[in-house]
Order: C-alpha cells, then sequence, then structure tokens
C-alpha cells in the first residue's frame, strides 16, 4: 500500500507540475490508502511483538513477572480494540444512513475510510486473542516486556 501511494503521489506530482492537469483522484486515494495502511499495521505490530514497550521496570522482572505483565497489557489493548470496533460500527453506520461523503471533488462515500477503524482494530482484537493464547502455551513465545530467565535458572 505504501508503494502505491509513492506512486500516486508521483503520478499526481508529474500531472499538476509537467503537464498542468491535476486529478481529481490521487491525493484522495493516496490518503485513503495511508489511512487503512496505518491501522492494518497495529495487529501486524502486534504479531511480531515490536510494540513501543517501557522497561526500565519490566527488564529486572521474573518471567512469570514479566508474562501477567503481558497479560494485562494484552488485556488493555483488547479491551481498547472492542471500544474502537464499536464505536466505529457506529460511526460507519450512521455516515452509511446519512449519504456523508469526502468534500472533494470525488466525492467518495466516507464509510470507505471510516470503515478501516472497525475492520483494523477487529483485526488487532484477534490478534491479541492469538497473543495471549501464545504467551500462555508457548515458553519461547516472545514477550511484550522484556524479562530475564533468573526465575527458572536460579541466578
Amino acid at each position: 500500500m505504501l508503494f502505491s501511494i509513492g506512486l500516486m503521489v508521483t503520478y499526481e506530482v508529474v500531472m499538476r507540475k509537467v503537464f498542468n492537469a491535476p486529478t481529481i483522484w490521487a491525493d484522495e486515494m493516496a490518503r485513503f490508502f495511508q489511512i487503512w495502511a496505518v491501522y492494518m499495521a497495529g495487529a501486524y505490530v502486534l504479531k511480531h511483538r515490536h510494540l513501543i514497550a517501557v522497561d526500565l521496570f519490566t527488564s529486572t522482572l521474573y518471567r512469570k513477572t514479566g508474562r501477567l505483565l503481558d497479560y494485562l497489557s494484552l488485556l488493555v489493548i483488547a479491551a481498547f480494540s472492542l471500544v474502537a470496533v464499536y464505536k466505529g460500527v457506529l460511526i460507519v453506520v450512521e455516515s452509511i444512513e446519512v449519504g456523508r461523503n469526502t468534500s472533494t471533488m470525488l466525492g467518495v462515500p466516507k464509510w470507505m475510510t471510516e470503515s478501516a477503524i472497525p475492520v483494523t482494530f477487529a483485526l488487532l482484537f484477534l490478534q491479541t486473542i492469538a497473543e495471549a493464547v501464545l504467551t500462555a502455551t508457548d515458553e519461547n513465545h516472545p514477550s511484550i516486556s522484556a524479562t530475564h530467565d533468573t526465575e527458572e535458572t536460579g541466578q
């Protein structure tokens, strides 16, 4: 999607600056792609455990304590995701009922971008459940927090 955004923006710049013939679609479609790409990254980032984590305190914790913090973190992510899905669905339904469109010349229905919130946060919620199961069943599954094996090794 990001590569497509680059192509759309490049095309728009060439059409506008070189041929003096701007498009009505390139800028808005690039924004739509960017919205979807950013929100879709949430579940991917959680799956690969690349979330921003402050390990000031967690780096000295025992493995079991770190796992408990992982569960707490996953619970917060899951709760936020469910709220975002619920509120996002309400907004999408309202946009469809009212017939809300973008204020550009293209006039795309707003629900097309607004639906990124409930769809991608639903994916994030499902990934949160998967991570909780993996954390519980796989001893080698990476932790959200930085932990040491001091409890298991006796050091």
